[in-house]
């Protein structure tokens, strides 16, 4: 009932439109350098503005079918990399707010607009006039003089048919669409439901679920850490509306029925069978490799906490007998901390203050690429909170536009990631620079002190704009393979390595400054911080790689388990977790799985870590600033989005493949 109700809002929104015969989508944007132009957006014009699109781009694919000439590279694949503009604006708007500035009315909006794109999609990739003009072409790839970006459109093209059930009977397409079709409201439906879950909590203890771990190495009392912690790792299961074992159990079926019908055993082979990975048998030895060194870490950080612990039983603090719990960790972590290194977070965080951590970041990279930023005032954008940001190349020349929405609020879905307005690309000779939102979930300013970042929250902030590089740099012609349309496993490359530039001192001293007196991080400050780098790491791979073998283990079966609950307790036995931890996700809310995109894919962040590991590696042997090795991690990485395999890319770099210990390594373990 809630729902037709706000579906017929959205209706009544969109007859009240003041502009609805200007739809702002069915062209070109108006507004310096192509930002969308969100001054003029009402929400009545997303539905029409995705009809148009689909039937704009529906006359594009009948135009290429239709075109009698021989089938070329130009007159099938680069027709098709050109269209769908307007598509693109609508959709690039429309989901981007629907994760950051969402009302009731826009996800209904998104609940009409999802089925027919479903359909639209599908229409595209289960076309077998469409495909046979592919087919030809990819049938004789290395007689076409294609270079390598257009072989690997090409090559990316004809995956989508296959991948989506091209090779299908009638009656297998019909239900392939069908799946489709649900897997797209069930993926909505869980973002939707574990956004009221986390608002909830934020509600029930006034700390949003991005200030949970914060709160928890705070929180003296322990009766309350333990009720915040039930809560936090209870979200979507604990019988309500917004319960989201339902959704599990339905996309689970559903994603083992998709592999089947395209002669999988389960999702994992049809998810990993063309990734760096390749398997998830490739995968589950790689993540077994890392789990069993670092719960080994993880036993032996218990025992530095117990020891702290025994002391507070011994001062009366706590009854005889008490032993560390999950809930014990973060608090008991710092507590640690601070005997063996002195170090505090809020000794640090007054040197993080937001604006001057993401200064940090902008000079890193003009001291690396020579990147220029200039603030853009009075752009349009869509929150209050969004601020602009030009991006050029060392000769002046525009590189695109960077927007930073980093506070949370009750619109905005946990967690950080950066995403696309505007794609990279070359159309009819026109180049498009791209533009870029990075969006966080950082504290606000608060009793006139501003935004102030945890360690945590810095890394994270270097980590999101290591996507954005990799967005904003791109210099490929087709937006299929531009930017950070790469392999999943291998998208995390340039965000996380510039993770390993955050804390350098040399990069410390041109943005840690204290946020009242402007004094820069004191040295012994930085030593701390230097010696405690791999504090807790057998917690955090821990936490880590349990979830990743989590998500495996689920897209791994053939069959859907009787009980969420039971299935991810039999796959914590078995992965060898201790009962002091819990995977970093844990089922019910595992968006990234769930609604991200990560399927069977959430061990890539640890897979790219022995990449940017042994990246960085390079960096520390020739300079961390080393102009050359710069100039060919950005040539040969950030600029080549997925026109070349993976691995050649990164060969091409590093001179060699990666060596899989960097990891471990790094992490101490």
């Amino acid at each position: 009932m809630k729902k037709t109700l706000i579906t017929l809002a959205a209706v009544m929104t969109m007859v009240s439109c003041k502009n609805a015969s200007e739809n702002p989508f069915l062209s070109e944007w108006n507004t310096p350098y192509g930002i969308p132009d969100f001054t003029v957006v009402e929400e009545c014009h997303y539905l029409p503005a995705v009809e148009a699109g689909i039937a704009q781009q529906e006359a594009e694919i009948k135009a290429i079918i239709a075109n009698t000439e021989e089938p070329t590279f130009e007159n099938v694949v680069a027709a098709y990399e050109k269209s769908g503009a307007i598509l693109d604006r609508v959709v690039g708007v429309l989901f981007n707010l629907a994760e950051t500035d969402a009302t009731e009315s826009l996800n209904a909006i998104v609940e009409q607009v999802l089925p027919k794109l479903s359909v639209h999609s599908d229409n595209i990739s289960m076309n077998p006039e469409f495909f046979s003009k592919v087919e030809v072409l990819y049938n004789k790839i290395d007689e076409l003089g294609l270079n390598q970006e257009q072989k690997m459109a090409l090559k990316k093209l004809y995956n989508g048919f296959v991948n989506n059930g091209i090779a299908l009977g009638e009656a297998e397409q019909a239900r392939m669409r069908e799946i489709n079709m649900e897997l797209s409201s069930l993926s909505n439906t869980f973002g939707n439901r574990l956004l009221a879950e986390n608002n909830a909590f934020a509600a029930e203890f006034g700390v949003a679920i991005s200030e949970y771990g914060g709160a928890m190495a705070k929180t003296d009392d322990r009766a309350l850490r333990e009720r915040m912690f039930k809560a936090y790792a209870s979200r979507g299961n604990n019988g309500n509306e917004n319960d989201t074992k339902d959704l599990i159990m339905k996309m689970m079926a559903l994603r083992i029925e998709k592999a089947n019908l395209l002669g999988y055993e389960n999702p994992a082979q049809m998810i990993l069978h063309d990734k760096m990975a390749g398997s998830p048998e490739t995968v589950d030895t790689f993540l077994a490799g890392i789990i069993a060194p670092a719960v080994k870490k993880a036993k032996e950080e218990i025992v530095d906490m117990q020891a702290v612990m025994d002391a507070d039983i011994a001062a009366g603090l706590l009854p005889a007998g008490s032993k560390i719990e999950p809930w014990d960790w973060a608090y008991y972590t710092e507590k640690v901390r601070m005997a063996k290194y002195a170090l505090d977070e809020e000794q640090t965080k007054p040197y993080f203050q937001m604006e001057n951590v993401r200064q940090g970041v902008f000079d890193l990279t003009t001291k690396l690429w020579g990147l220029q930023y200039e603030k853009l005032e009075g752009i349009p954008t869509y929150h209050a909170e969004v601020e602009g940001f030009k991006v050029m190349d060392a000769d002046g020349s525009l590189i695109g536009v960077i927007l930073t929405d980093y506070f949370p609020r009750e619109t905005k879905r946990g967690g950080a990631w950066m995403n696309n307005f505007v794609n990279q690309e070359i159309v009819d000779g026109k180049e498009i620079r791209p533009v870029i939102v990075n969006v966080g979930n950082f504290a606000k300013p608060v009793d006139g002190k501003p935004s102030l970042l945890t360690l945590d929250q810095v890394e994270t902030l270097f980590h999101e704009y290591g996507h954005a590089l990799h967005g904003l740099l791109s210099q490929c012609t087709y937006k299929s393979v531009a930017g950070t349309s790469v392999a999943r496993d291998f998208v995390e490359l340039p965000s996380q390595i510039m993770e390993n530039w955050a804390f350098q001192p040399d990069v410390l001293a041109t943005y840690a400054r204290h946020f009242e007196t402007g004094e820069i991080i004191p040295a012994e400050l930085v030593a701390k911080i230097e010696a405690a780098g791999n504090f807790n790491q057998g917690f955090m791979t821990t936490e880590l790689a349990a979830a990743a073998i989590l998500d495996l283990k689920w897209h791994m079966i053939t069959e859907v388990p009787a009980d969420v609950e039971a299935f991810e307790a039999q796959a914590c036995a078995e992965m060898g977790l201790i009962g002091e931890i819990i995977p970093r996700y844990r089922t019910t809310y595992f968006a990234h799985i769930f609604s991200g995109g990560y399927s069977a894919g959430y061990y890539s962040y640890l897979w790219a870590e022995v990449l940017d590991k042994d990246a960085f590696e390079l960096f520390m042997e020739k300079g961390i600033f080393d102009p050359e090795t710069a100039q060919s991690f950005r040539q040969n990485i950030l600029e080549k989005g997925g026109s070349d395999e993976p691995m050649e890319l990164y060969r091409r770099f590093r001179g060699a493949d990666p060596d899989p210990a960097a990891l471990t390594r790094a992490r101490g373990l």
